[in-house]
């Protein structure tokens, strides 16, 4: 029997947050435990071998059996609620890398999220035909998933005109649906794309992900893995297309929804919250997610629909003929100019929603100096404050040395990127995005403390139209709570609650079982509290930045100056010159900046309660094995009051 491979990653906050010692159990589809797994300071598990089918049998579209075979896992961690993945295909030769999005459970300790995912077949072989025409709609939802629609005559009338109403859709669709697409002047990467798990008119909840996130999640949901390069290739350039396609004619966003696109392949493309991403797809997808099809002479991206092409055929690509041709010698531009024009090209944009800092166009390596190389070790060092196995960079600022390689080829490897320690697009970016989700939360946690949020939810109700200051903690709580519950969309904060704020809270409401009006009253204040005390409690966080000298430590009952003074090494003297005290009174929740001497290997610090090895690493910057080996610790237990020796890293 053939074997596959399972690597599997438990992180929250849009990976800004990895968590150690999840315990995992991977299961047979007897439900019998193949393997114990826990997950260590980056969040992963080491990489298993499990038995599936032979490759050739997904390379032969008349097989009609499975191509794989299918294996479940269970997660669980303290503070966060079980999750059941099922039905993971595994694939000959192939690593299956499965995100775990675990979720905090709340102050009372529960969490009403539906924690089950069953990921199921890959689209390719299932039975129905598909309708990805976006032209004129069927009548009904079920003649869409059942009979597909007519193409339209050529992209021009694709991208402009829309389609016409289904006549069984509400007044709003309706209405909606007569409004012409609006075309951008560009064409962006949207970062995230908002994403619909079920059709247009469901009542479905919306995920954020990131775009390469996306098209990785649809191509493992459409394809089969093992597939020549070639052919997912050409097949991953379609999906990217589709996709652009949808946001450059904003083609549901015109029309009233709060999504980009849909999961659905009745109407998209098939897309699987929580699925496993296989390692031949991802390695594509980040060399090639700006890249999309368009005719010679033309901005837009190209409608590329597709079908399998053995159940169900189409006007577009037939993704089993796809391997016909790959296999033949034809290049990914060659197969897709045998389904669609003659003239496509592959055209690419650089223009990227919500990332800091732009691609400088060049690759950068050992060598390489310049404001760019400075960026990228700003970020870098500013990351490893969540993930510490990257190692700190000690080369000047702008120089790429071998400090600078080491934290990059390091950053790579935790993020499933080829090690090379050169930075490229792919690298370049995935390092942006982590450093804008990692400064955000620390941003989050700053605004908190600004904010004075308590324990005691305001006595307000709110509803589309208020303002003021109540409005602004509302917003706040649904934008640190968007970060760790998936379907919570983010809220500007400006203190007006609108549509986007009513959107935030409706969403919030049904995830919490309550009634979903958009309006903020007293079981709704007492929810977002209660969820919002519940992250506080439950999730991790970072280490501390020691390169200015100084750790921020938030004061604790029962702290004094002296004793931070002596649990950090310094003086209270220092102390107070530091933080300009002009006495040694503290308050609780008080953040003191606190001088840090390099010249010693460790700090002390005194266990409080509440207190884990697990949350000393992460605040500290360092590993729970270094705690333990520093201390000489044979287990995990700590006592209040006991004194520990920090290592400092």
């Amino acid at each position: 029997m053939a074997i596959g491979y399972l690597l599997i990653q438990a992180r929250t906050a849009h990976d800004a947050i990895p968590l150690s010692g999840v315990q995992i159990s991977v299961q047979d589809d007897q439900g019998n435990s193949v393997y114990l797994l826990t997950t260590d300071e980056n969040g992963e598990t080491r990489t298993v071998t499990l038995e599936t089918v032979d490759k050739r049998f997904s390379l032969n579209p008349s097989f009609t059996g499975t191509p794989y075979v299918t294996y479940n896992v269970l997660a669980r961690i303290g503070g966060f609620h079980p999750l059941y993945i099922t039905q993971i295909p595994i694939f000959d030769n192939e690593t299956a890398i499965l995100p775990l999005t675990l979720v905090p459970l709340t102050e009372a300790g529960r969490s009403p999220v539906p924690m089950e995912i069953t990921v199921g077949k890959p689209a390719v072989a299932m039975q129905e035909p598909r309708n990805q025409t976006g032209t004129t709609a069927a009548p009904d939802e079920m003649q869409r998933g059942q009979t597909g629609t007519s193409a339209a005559p050529d992209e021009t009338q694709r991208g402009q005109t829309g389609t016409s109403a289904a006549p069984d859709e509400t007044q709003r669709r309706q209405a909606a649906s007569e409004v012409t697409p609006l075309v951008l002047r560009q064409v962006v990467i949207p970062n995230p794309i908002t994403v619909h798990l079920g059709t247009p008119d469901s009542s479905a909840a919306n995920v954020q992900v990131s775009f390469p996130d996306y098209v990785k999640n649809v191509a493992s949901s459409e394809i089969y893995p093992t597939w020549p390069a070639a052919s997912l290739t050409a097949n991953i350039y379609a999906i990217i297309t589709f996709a652009l396609n949808r946001i450059y004619t904003e083609w549901y966003t015109s029309r009233g929804y709060s999504f980009d696109i849909t999961a659905s392949p009745a109407y998209d493309q098939y897309f699987v919250y929580g699925r496993p991403i296989y390692e031949s797809v991802s390695r594509i997808v980040d060399h090639i997610f700006n890249e999309y099809v368009r005719r010679q002479g033309q901005l837009a991206p190209y409608f590329t629909s597709f079908c399998n092409g053995t159940t169900a055929t189409c006007q577009g690509m037939s993704q089993w003929g796809t391997v016909t041709l790959a296999e033949q010698g034809l290049t990914p531009l060659q197969i897709l100019r045998s389904y669609y024009p003659d003239d496509i090209e592959i055209a690419s944009t650089d223009v990227i929603t919500n990332v800091t800092s732009s691609y400088p166009g060049t690759p950068l390596r050992l060598g390489s100096t310049g404001l760019d190389v400075q960026t990228i070790q700003t970020y870098l060092n500013r990351i490893r404050r969540n993930y510490p196995a990257i190692p700190a960079i000690s080369d000047s600022a702008g120089v790429f040395q071998s400090g600078t390689d080491a934290a990059v080829r390091k950053f790579q490897n935790v993020f499933n990127l080829t090690a090379d320690g050169i930075v490229g697009k792919s690298t370049w970016y995935k390092i942006s995005s982590l450093y804008t989700a990692v400064t955000r939360l620390a941003e989050l946690d700053s605004e908190g403390t600004t904010l004075g949020i308590g324990t005691v939810p305001p006595g307000t109700v709110l509803r589309q139209g208020s303002a003021g200051p109540d409005v602004i903690t509302l917003q706040y709580l649904l934008d640190v709570i968007s970060a760790f519950y998936p379907g919570i969309p983010s809220p500007t904060q400006d203190g007006i609650f609108g549509s986007g704020t009513r959107q935030a809270v409706t969403a919030f409401q049904q995830l919490m079982g309550l009634t979903p009006d958009g309006i903020a009253g007293p079981l709704t204040w007492k929810a977002l509290y209660d969820t919002y005390q519940g992250i506080q409690q439950n999730v991790p966080s970072p280490g501390p930045d020691t390169s200015s000298g100084t750790i921020n430590y938030t004061v604790q009952a029962g702290d004094s100056l002296w004793q931070i003074a002596r649990q950090f090494g310094t003086t209270v003297d220092a102390l107070m010159r530091v933080n300009g005290l002009s006495s040694d009174l503290l308050r609780i929740g008080q953040v003191l900046k606190v001088p840090v001497s390099q010249s010693s290997s460790y700090f002390e610090h005194t266990v409080h309660s509440g207190d884990t090895l697990w949350l000393l690493a992460q605040r500290y910057g360092t590993t729970v094995d270094a705690i333990k080996r520093l201390n000489s610790l044979s287990s995990d237990l700590l006592r209040i009051g006991q004194i520990l020796r920090i290592p400092r890293m």
